[in-house]
Protein backbone atom coordinates (compact mmCIF):
# COMPACT_ATOMS: atom_id res chain seq x y z
CA UNK A 1 0.00 0.00 0.00
CA UNK A 2 1.78 2.84 -1.03
CA UNK A 3 -0.30 5.79 0.85
CA UNK A 4 -3.34 5.67 2.85
CA UNK A 5 -5.45 8.58 1.38
CA UNK A 6 -8.03 10.41 3.36
CA UNK A 7 -10.84 8.98 1.34
CA UNK A 8 -9.40 4.97 2.61
CA UNK A 9 -10.28 6.50 6.28
CA UNK A 10 -13.80 7.77 5.73
CA UNK A 11 -14.29 5.05 3.83
CA UNK A 12 -12.99 2.49 6.65
CA UNK A 13 -15.33 5.00 9.45
CA UNK A 14 -18.14 4.62 7.65
CA UNK A 15 -17.85 0.88 7.11
CA UNK A 16 -17.47 0.78 11.31
CA UNK A 17 -20.25 3.44 11.87
CA UNK A 18 -23.21 1.41 10.47
CA UNK A 19 -22.20 -1.41 12.64
CA UNK A 20 -20.83 -0.25 15.51
CA UNK A 21 -22.65 1.25 19.15
CA UNK A 22 -22.59 5.10 18.94
CA UNK A 23 -21.23 6.62 22.47
CA UNK A 24 -18.11 4.78 23.15
CA UNK A 25 -15.19 7.22 24.27
CA UNK A 26 -12.33 4.99 25.50
CA UNK A 27 -10.40 2.93 23.13
CA UNK A 28 -8.07 0.00 24.09
CA UNK A 29 -4.52 -1.41 22.21
CA UNK A 30 -3.65 -4.79 23.57
CA UNK A 31 -0.11 -5.82 22.92
CA UNK A 32 2.14 -8.88 22.78
CA UNK A 33 0.51 -11.49 25.28
CA UNK A 34 -2.32 -9.14 26.38
CA UNK A 35 -5.19 -10.34 24.35
CA UNK A 36 -7.32 -12.02 27.31
CA UNK A 37 -8.21 -8.91 28.47
CA UNK A 38 -11.35 -9.55 26.06
CA UNK A 39 -12.43 -12.21 27.98
CA UNK A 40 -13.72 -9.91 30.83
CA UNK A 41 -15.57 -7.36 28.46
CA UNK A 42 -19.52 -7.72 28.26
CA UNK A 43 -18.77 -7.97 24.22
CA UNK A 44 -21.50 -6.18 21.84
CA UNK A 45 -19.50 -7.20 18.66
CA UNK A 46 -16.47 -8.08 16.76
CA UNK A 47 -14.90 -8.15 13.48
CA UNK A 48 -11.65 -9.98 12.51
CA UNK A 49 -9.53 -6.85 10.66
CA UNK A 50 -9.56 -8.71 7.65
CA UNK A 51 -13.45 -7.90 7.66
CA UNK A 52 -12.47 -4.18 8.10
CA UNK A 53 -11.63 -2.16 4.90
CA UNK A 54 -8.19 -1.15 4.30
CA UNK A 55 -7.49 -2.06 7.74
CA UNK A 56 -3.54 -4.19 7.96
CA UNK A 57 -3.40 -7.62 8.72
CA UNK A 58 -1.64 -9.12 11.72
CA UNK A 59 0.89 -11.54 11.76
CA UNK A 60 2.39 -11.73 14.71
CA UNK A 61 2.11 -14.82 17.28
CA UNK A 62 -0.73 -13.54 19.84
CA UNK A 63 -2.20 -10.84 18.14
CA UNK A 64 -5.68 -11.97 17.18
CA UNK A 65 -6.60 -9.56 14.77
CA UNK A 66 -9.97 -8.62 15.95
CA UNK A 67 -12.12 -5.40 16.04
CA UNK A 68 -14.11 -5.63 19.38
CA UNK A 69 -16.49 -2.91 21.08
CA UNK A 70 -18.73 -3.91 24.37
CA UNK A 71 -18.59 -3.13 28.08
CA UNK A 72 -15.86 -3.20 30.26
CA UNK A 73 -16.39 -2.25 34.12
CA UNK A 74 -18.21 1.39 33.81
CA UNK A 75 -17.20 2.11 30.77
CA UNK A 76 -17.79 1.74 26.69
CA UNK A 77 -14.64 0.24 25.07
CA UNK A 78 -13.43 -0.25 21.61
CA UNK A 79 -10.44 -2.92 21.96
CA UNK A 80 -8.05 -3.18 19.06
CA UNK A 81 -6.69 -7.04 19.94
CA UNK A 82 -3.22 -7.07 18.28
CA UNK A 83 -1.45 -4.35 16.66
CA UNK A 84 0.88 -3.89 13.50
CA UNK A 85 4.57 -3.25 13.54
CA UNK A 86 7.34 -1.94 11.40
CA UNK A 87 9.39 -4.71 11.50
CA UNK A 88 6.25 -6.73 9.94
CA UNK A 89 7.16 -4.20 7.01
CA UNK A 90 3.67 -2.28 7.57
CA UNK A 91 4.34 2.07 6.68
CA UNK A 92 3.78 4.19 9.32
CA UNK A 93 0.73 5.30 7.95
CA UNK A 94 -1.23 2.03 7.70
CA UNK A 95 0.28 0.92 11.60
CA UNK A 96 -1.84 4.50 12.64
CA UNK A 97 -5.04 4.12 10.39
CA UNK A 98 -7.04 2.14 13.65
CA UNK A 99 -6.30 4.82 15.85
CA UNK A 100 -7.08 7.45 13.26
CA UNK A 101 -10.26 5.52 12.50
CA UNK A 102 -10.97 4.98 16.54
CA UNK A 103 -10.70 9.20 16.50
CA UNK A 104 -12.86 9.61 13.94
CA UNK A 105 -15.72 7.14 15.77
CA UNK A 106 -15.30 9.42 18.77
CA UNK A 107 -12.73 8.13 20.97
CA UNK A 108 -11.15 10.85 23.47
CA UNK A 109 -8.92 8.34 25.88
CA UNK A 110 -6.68 5.42 24.27
CA UNK A 111 -4.73 3.36 26.64
CA UNK A 112 -1.96 1.46 24.74
CA UNK A 113 -0.48 -1.40 26.20
CA UNK A 114 2.90 -3.61 25.25
CA UNK A 115 5.34 -6.23 26.42
CA UNK A 116 8.56 -4.79 26.64
CA UNK A 117 12.20 -5.46 27.69
CA UNK A 118 13.78 -4.10 31.02
CA UNK A 119 16.55 -1.78 30.83
CA UNK A 120 16.62 -0.96 34.62
CA UNK A 121 18.68 -3.93 36.08
CA UNK A 122 16.28 -3.27 39.25
CA UNK A 123 13.31 -4.42 37.24
CA UNK A 124 11.84 -8.22 37.06
CA UNK A 125 9.74 -9.92 34.37
CA UNK A 126 6.64 -9.49 34.88
CA UNK A 127 6.65 -5.68 36.63
CA UNK A 128 3.76 -3.62 35.03
CA UNK A 129 5.12 0.05 33.99
CA UNK A 130 3.37 3.13 33.73
CA UNK A 131 4.76 4.97 30.63
CA UNK A 132 5.66 8.35 31.41
CA UNK A 133 7.45 9.20 28.19
CA UNK A 134 8.79 7.94 25.33
CA UNK A 135 11.71 8.12 22.93
CA UNK A 136 11.41 7.73 19.21
CA UNK A 137 14.58 5.59 18.17
CA UNK A 138 12.79 3.87 15.21
CA UNK A 139 13.93 6.58 12.65
CA UNK A 140 10.02 6.95 11.41
CA UNK A 141 7.41 9.08 12.04
CA UNK A 142 3.54 8.39 11.17
CA UNK A 143 3.18 12.20 10.14
CA UNK A 144 5.93 12.68 7.33
CA UNK A 145 4.38 13.63 4.19
CA UNK A 146 0.78 14.69 5.72
CA UNK A 147 -1.10 17.92 5.05
CA UNK A 148 -1.94 19.80 8.09
CA UNK A 149 -5.69 20.73 6.72
CA UNK A 150 -6.32 16.83 6.13
CA UNK A 151 -5.01 15.11 9.46
CA UNK A 152 -4.45 17.55 11.98
CA UNK A 153 -1.41 19.85 13.15
CA UNK A 154 1.96 18.76 11.12
CA UNK A 155 3.81 19.53 14.07
CA UNK A 156 1.86 18.64 16.77
CA UNK A 157 3.48 19.48 20.87
CA UNK A 158 4.68 16.01 22.36
CA UNK A 159 5.49 17.32 25.22
CA UNK A 160 2.64 15.73 27.21
CA UNK A 161 2.01 12.85 25.13
CA UNK A 162 1.32 10.90 27.67
CA UNK A 163 -1.87 12.74 29.81
CA UNK A 164 -0.91 13.74 33.07
CA UNK A 165 -4.30 13.23 34.68
CA UNK A 166 -4.71 10.06 33.03
CA UNK A 167 -1.24 8.87 34.45
CA UNK A 168 -2.02 10.38 38.26
CA UNK A 169 -5.70 8.28 37.85
CA UNK A 170 -3.11 5.10 37.47
CA UNK A 171 -0.94 5.68 39.73
CA UNK A 172 -3.51 5.89 42.42
CA UNK A 173 -5.53 2.92 41.09
CA UNK A 174 -2.42 0.82 41.51
CA UNK A 175 -1.83 2.36 45.25
CA UNK A 176 -5.35 1.38 46.42
CA UNK A 177 -5.60 -2.20 44.63
CA UNK A 178 -2.16 -2.81 45.79
CA UNK A 179 -0.02 -3.20 42.44
CA UNK A 180 3.31 -2.38 41.92
CA UNK A 181 3.56 0.04 39.29
CA UNK A 182 6.91 0.73 38.20
CA UNK A 183 7.01 4.36 36.09
CA UNK A 184 9.56 5.37 33.35
CA UNK A 185 10.55 6.01 30.01
CA UNK A 186 10.13 3.76 27.10
CA UNK A 187 12.03 3.82 23.83
CA UNK A 188 10.63 2.56 20.88
CA UNK A 189 13.21 0.62 18.26
CA UNK A 190 12.06 -0.72 14.57
CA UNK A 191 13.30 -4.58 15.59
CA UNK A 192 12.35 -7.18 14.95
CA UNK A 193 16.07 -8.36 16.59
CA UNK A 194 16.20 -7.68 20.21
CA UNK A 195 18.92 -5.85 21.65
CA UNK A 196 22.95 -6.64 21.72
CA UNK A 197 24.76 -6.12 25.08
CA UNK A 198 26.08 -3.02 23.70
CA UNK A 199 22.79 -1.69 22.41
CA UNK A 200 21.03 -1.93 25.64
CA UNK A 201 23.72 0.35 27.59
CA UNK A 202 23.49 2.60 25.21
CA UNK A 203 19.65 3.10 25.17
CA UNK A 204 19.82 3.17 28.86
CA UNK A 205 22.48 5.59 28.41
CA UNK A 206 19.55 7.29 26.51
CA UNK A 207 17.08 7.74 29.72
CA UNK A 208 14.87 4.90 28.78
CA UNK A 209 13.86 2.36 31.26
CA UNK A 210 11.77 0.17 28.81
CA UNK A 211 12.28 -0.83 25.41
CA UNK A 212 9.90 -1.80 22.95
CA UNK A 213 9.10 -2.38 18.76
CA UNK A 214 5.60 -0.90 19.38
CA UNK A 215 3.53 2.00 20.33
CA UNK A 216 5.51 4.91 19.14
CA UNK A 217 3.79 5.64 16.29
CA UNK A 218 0.81 4.31 17.90
CA UNK A 219 1.07 7.44 20.34
CA UNK A 220 2.00 10.15 17.60
CA UNK A 221 -0.83 9.80 15.60
CA UNK A 222 -3.08 10.01 18.60
CA UNK A 223 -1.67 13.23 19.84
CA UNK A 224 -1.98 14.48 16.53
CA UNK A 225 -5.49 13.26 16.61
CA UNK A 226 -6.19 15.05 20.27
CA UNK A 227 -6.90 11.77 21.96
CA UNK A 228 -5.64 11.65 25.59
CA UNK A 229 -3.49 9.05 25.92
CA UNK A 230 -2.16 6.91 28.77
CA UNK A 231 0.45 3.91 28.34
CA UNK A 232 1.17 0.22 30.17
CA UNK A 233 3.85 -1.79 29.84
CA UNK A 234 4.42 -5.49 31.13
CA UNK A 235 8.12 -6.25 31.32
CA UNK A 236 9.13 -9.69 30.03
CA UNK A 237 12.29 -10.09 30.23
CA UNK A 238 15.20 -7.92 31.80
CA UNK A 239 18.12 -6.48 29.53
CA UNK A 240 21.42 -6.65 31.91
CA UNK A 241 24.50 -6.06 29.75
CA UNK A 242 26.93 -8.02 31.71
CA UNK A 243 24.90 -11.09 32.06
CA UNK A 244 22.57 -11.00 29.18
CA UNK A 245 19.90 -13.85 28.80
CA UNK A 246 18.81 -15.14 25.68
CA UNK A 247 15.13 -14.11 25.22
CA UNK A 248 12.44 -15.73 22.94
CA UNK A 249 8.87 -14.09 21.55
CA UNK A 250 7.82 -17.74 23.35
CA UNK A 251 10.07 -16.70 27.09
CA UNK A 252 8.26 -13.15 26.37
CA UNK A 253 4.57 -14.24 25.33
CA UNK A 254 4.73 -16.28 28.12
CA UNK A 255 5.99 -13.87 30.70
CA UNK A 256 2.89 -11.56 29.71
CA UNK A 257 0.56 -13.62 29.99
CA UNK A 258 1.65 -14.10 33.50
CA UNK A 259 1.03 -11.14 33.96
CA UNK A 260 -1.72 -10.10 32.51
CA UNK A 261 -4.02 -10.69 35.26
CA UNK A 262 -2.35 -7.91 37.14
CA UNK A 263 -2.43 -5.54 34.59
CA UNK A 264 -6.02 -6.62 33.71
CA UNK A 265 -6.99 -5.59 37.45
CA UNK A 266 -4.94 -2.45 36.60
CA UNK A 267 -7.18 -1.46 33.33
CA UNK A 268 -10.04 -2.27 35.21
CA UNK A 269 -9.68 0.11 38.06
CA UNK A 270 -8.46 2.37 35.88
CA UNK A 271 -11.66 2.59 34.17
CA UNK A 272 -14.02 1.77 36.86
CA UNK A 273 -12.63 5.12 38.04
CA UNK A 274 -12.88 7.05 34.81
CA UNK A 275 -15.43 9.48 34.41
CA UNK A 276 -18.01 7.48 32.06
CA UNK A 277 -17.85 9.49 29.37
CA UNK A 278 -13.84 10.29 29.45
CA UNK A 279 -12.07 13.12 30.93
CA UNK A 280 -13.20 16.41 29.36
Amino acid sequence: MDRITLADLEETVAFLRSRIEPGIATGIILGTGLGGLVEHLRIAGALDYEAVPHFPHSTVASHQGRLIWGRLAAQKVLVLQGRFHLYEGYRPAEIVLPVRVLAALGIRVLLVTNAAGGLDPGYSPGDLLLITDHINFTGESPLVGLPEEEWGPRFPDMSRAYDPALKRLAETTALETGILLRQGVYVGVKGPNLETPAETRFLRGMGAQAVGMSTIMEVIAAVQCGLRVLGLSVITNVNRPDCMEPASLTGIIETARKAEPRLIALVKGILERLPVEGMA
